[in-house]
């Protein structure tokens, strides 16, 4: 779910075309007597709302991957995700290429609890074949009443496809969760709606009242796939006594905004480590973003997905026409750092696993924002660090149970933060140093071909 900003007004503001006036009239009244010749000379009788619908999400799509016309029951949804409960399997899922591709699933959810995976392909729901559908579509067939059970076929890389019998249940959205890890409090944050800034300041209260000498945090912001800009602005905020958060700059030079820290750090200055991977986009990056420039945390894992792009959503007639989600601005970190297609590099680069470091390695299973062929540019020149072999990742013999970027985020936060005093990788770890990897090339396995699809608000994935 990317961070989009909610717009409550009715309408957007006219603004200059790069179609001349006339040009657009005659092509709106092409597109007129193109929806009445399907509808007297198509094979079967036609529905016209839903063909204005889809040219309409047609349109958006064009524009960029995040761009989307939302009709009335999907903006209900969007709404809904951000604010309440709603029966479903527990996936965060988008769509590239003529695949549906999961982002992330939930903590705790059926599809967390049967090992699905962030970048598994969705092929098949209940036996139909998944290519070409929408993210909406397949959204649909994940959904339904608690209780019944959804067959669902993924892909993943270099395995053979999986089944899998899920069983919907009510999927309440904790969005924050916290344990003691030893003398640190570790503080999971699943997504950022509107509560997550509420109960990050409760979970970090409680920590404190079970453990008043704790010595530091880890940030886990691992397949988190964002959500609300404000839940970015206050998560970054709990851990900031002052600076800048992040800037989002528009069309126009005059078009920015920026958003900056107020007084009181929640933790009090201890030691921070944010846990990121390529699973982890927008309001997570925004996060890692701000506490890694101000020099507040060290950042620990896998660069992140990449999406550093502003999604303005815009009610039709109150909603009841549904609502345009339009990309309006691009993110940037307080150094100025565009998060657009190259997402926030970790200080110290660690894979969870052996499978996780080959997959960073592949060149064409990397799930990220500049996979996209629609995607905006980062505005600034640079580009995501290409396939490699990850500096830290499990050998074959590390214990697979074991979360190894947990492990060295703890070991970071023993070293006070300071990764020159950081204790060496323990016996079963494989280590990289730049120059050395050997790129792996590998091509998703799909039985289906390559169909034409409509690509549905990657920056708002559906949870399902």
């Amino acid at each position: 779910m990317g961070a989009a900003a909610l717009a409550l007004g009715g309408s957007a503001a006219a603004v200059a075309s790069q179609t001349p006036r006339n040009e657009t009239f005659r092509m709106l009244e092409m597109f007129g007597d193109v929806l009445g010749i399907v509808e007297q000379a198509y094979v079967v009788p036609v529905d016209n709302k839903k063909l204005i619908e889809a040219a309409l999400q047609g349109m958006m799509t064009a524009l960029d991957p995040h761009s989307n016309y939302l009709p009335a029951k999907a903006f209900g949804d969007l709404r809904e995700r951000t604010t309440g409960e709603y029966s479903g399997v527990g996936l965060t899922i988008t769509s590239e290429g003529g695949l549906v591709k999961v982002i992330s699933p939930m903590d705790d959810s059926p599809a967390g609890r049967a090992g699905v995976q962030a970048g598994d392909v969705i092929s098949a729901v209940n036996g139909q074949n998944a290519a070409g559908l929408t993210v909406s579509e397949v959204s649909d067939k994940l959904r339904g009443a608690t209780g019944t059970s959804v067959t669902v076929t993924f892909l993943r890389d270099g395995e053979e496809p999986r089944e899998v019998v899920l069983t919907r249940e009510v999927i309440k959205v904790e969005s924050v969760t916290g344990r003691l890890e030893g003398d640190f409090g570790y503080l999971r944050i699943s997504t950022f709606n509107e509560n997550t800034g509420r109960e990050l300041t409760e979970t970090i209260e409680r920590l404190k009242r079970e453990k008043p000498g704790l010595k530091g945090y880890v940030l886990d912001l691992r397949n988190n796939g964002g959500g609300l800009l404000t839940a970015a602005i206050d998560v970054s905020d709990a851990f900031l006594e002052r600076g800048e958060i992040v800037s989002q700059r528009g069309r126009k030079p005059e078009d920015i905004e920026r958003y900056a820290a107020k007084p009181g750090d929640l933790t009090g200055g201890l030691p921070v480590v944010v846990l990121i991977n390529y699973g982890s986009a927008s309001a997570s990056e925004i996060v890692a973003g701000a506490l890694k420039d101000q020099e507040r945390a060290t950042v620990v894992g896998l660069t992140s997905f990449g999406k550093g792009s502003v999604q303005t959503v815009i009610p039709l007639r109150g909603g009841q026409d549904g609502a345009l989600s339009i990309t309006t601005a691009r993110y940037y970190t307080p150094s100025g750092r565009s998060i657009q297609k190259i997402g926030i590099e970790p200080d110290l680069e660690v894979a969870r696993s052996e499978a996780e470091a080959r997959i960073v390695s592949r060149s064409s299973f990397i799930y990220s924002e500049a996979a996209y062929s629609t995607a905006l540019d980062s505005s600034i020149g640079a580009e995501r660090k290409g396939p490699h072999t990850p500096r830290e990742a499990p050998g074959a013999d590390y214990a697979k149970d074991k979360d190894y970027q947990l492990q060295r985020a703890l070991d970071v936060l023993r070293a006070g933060g300071d990764l020159t005093k950081l204790a060496a990788a323990p016996e079963g770890i494989v280590i990289t140093e730049p120059g050395e990897d050997k790129v792996e090339t590998a091509e998703a396995k799909t039985d289906t071909p390559e169909t034409p699809t409509v690509t549905i608000k990657p920056d708002e994935p559906k949870p399902d």
